[in-house]
């Protein structure tokens, strides 16, 4: 298949997913033309993903592609922005042409259950890689950002932790674990409610040891927390939930309880670092360099 015969395809693929809400403009055009509310503000990310790295050479199209979304779509959940539209570029081996339409399968199937469009992207030929551009948007003024905690707060998480990493340590040993890894759930259904009542947060995709540092370094503060409050996913270890990463669950400040399922697993100090039952971690989470 030629490469516009095959955009052709994938555009056929993605549905109704490459139409209305925020797109004015969309793909078979040189760019996206987008609108935002009125009153609102742009938050946008970008990650790759790389065959060997992200996910093992043997990935299906399909897991790859609703993981890929998720993944950068968390990004957005954890600063209280709702998706509008996204754009994707795909480095295609040569006869990667069937993986590359099951992808948009996949990528399909996030949008629509977070209500994201694809607003276009590019095709390169080269080894295997994905790179995905987020963008939201939030009431201006109201991103939920990292450096907002203070002295006081309660730390929570969404969901429970380690899933992901159990399931790459033991080679995807149950389907349960498998899911936890393939079919995350960016958070984006908490967003209005985060914008409301956390001071800061941050998604887990590092290990939560890791991206809570981040959080409190830019807070200019620390975290004491609680292994016994620890939501720890059947079938993970302890150090799956704290180190493993890959969960994209939300890890937020706040001086209030939230109005839906979270677990509180420890307070906000003044003193930086962060601390698990009185002592610092004894390891790092995933370092993209190491």
């Amino acid at each position: 298949m030629r490469e516009f015969e095959l955009i052709a395809e994938l555009t056929r693929r993605f549905g109704a997913t490459t139409s209305a809400g925020c797109l004015l403009t969309g793909i078979g055009d040189d760019g996206a033309v987008t609108a935002l509310p009125p009153g609102h503000q742009l938050v946008s990310s970008i990650d790759s993903l790389l065959v060997g790295t992200h996910f093992p050479n043997d990935s299906p199209g399909a897991m790859v592609g609703y993981r890929a979304l998720m993944v950068s779509l968390s990004d957005l959940a954890a600063m209280g922005a709702e998706p509008l539209f996204v754009l994707l570029a795909l480095n295609l081996p040569a006869s990667a042409e069937s993986w590359a339409l099951d992808f948009a399968d996949g990528a399909r199937e996030a949008c629509e259950a977070t209500g994201a469009k694809i607003a276009g992207g590019n095709l390169t030929r080269g080894p295997l890689a994905v790179t995905v551009s987020v963008h939201g948007s939030v009431p201006a003024g109201t991103a939920v950002l990292r450096n907002g905690a203070r002295t006081g707060d309660y730390v929570y998480v969404s969901g429970h932790l380690g899933g992901a990493a159990a399931a790459l340590r033991t080679g995807f040993a149950s389907s349960a674990l498998s899911d936890r890894f393939w079919r995350p759930r960016a958070r984006v259904e908490l967003a209005p409610v985060l914008r409301q009542m956390a001071n800061a947060a941050i998604d887990i995709s590092d290990g939560l040891l890791q991206d809570l540092g981040h959080l409190v370094r830019a807070s200019g503060c620390g975290a004491e927390l609680d292994s016994a409050r620890l939501p720890v996913f059947p079938g993970a270890t302890p150090d799956d939930a704290w180190y493993g990463g890959d969960d994209y669950e939300l890890c937020f400040t706040a001086a209030t309880p939230p109005p839906f399922p979270a677990w509180c697993i420890g307070r906000i100090v003044a003193e930086p670092g962060v601390r698990l039952d009185g002592q610092p971690p004894t390891r790092a989470g995933f370092d993209h360099f190491g």
